[in-house]
């Protein structure tokens, strides 16, 4: 198992490596998640020590969600005192940005883009 975690991270620290140095906008562990994906490809197969500590790992991806769900419980009376307005302003910031972005993609649509969209809809 040490052999294969050993593996696993030292593909993710490729990723990050790439990430680094020439897919700056890629994160480094999906980088690294592709490179194993070419490996296995190449090899022909997923050794079996490699897929044994992968099940470990998903078999144990709850524990993953502990710190989150502790975070809540500790928070919990400010969450309850607080939950509406939170969930108002979390939608309120969603619309804002959502007419925002309609907004700047309508204008740099009609700036940049030759004629007129509804002409060009019609010819169709």
């Amino acid at each position: 198992m040490l052999k294969s975690l050993t593996i696993l991270l030292a593909f993710q620290a490729l990723g990050e490596l790439l990430s680094f140095a020439a897919f700056p906008s890629i994160p480094g562990p999906v980088l690294g998640l592709i490179c194993l994906l070419a490996f296995f490809f190449l090899k022909g197969e997923v050794p079996v020590d490699i897929q044994t500590t992968a099940n470990v790992f998903t078999a144990n991806l709850g524990l993953l969600f502990v710190p989150a769900a502790v975070g809540v419980v500790v928070f919990w009376p400010v969450l309850a005192e607080f939950g509406v307005i939170i969930l108002i302003s979390l939608l309120v910031s969603v619309v804002v940005t959502l007419v925002g972005t309609a907004l700047l993609l309508d204008r740099l649509a009609t700036r940049f883009m030759p004629g007129d969209v509804s002409e060009v809809s019609k010819n169709d």
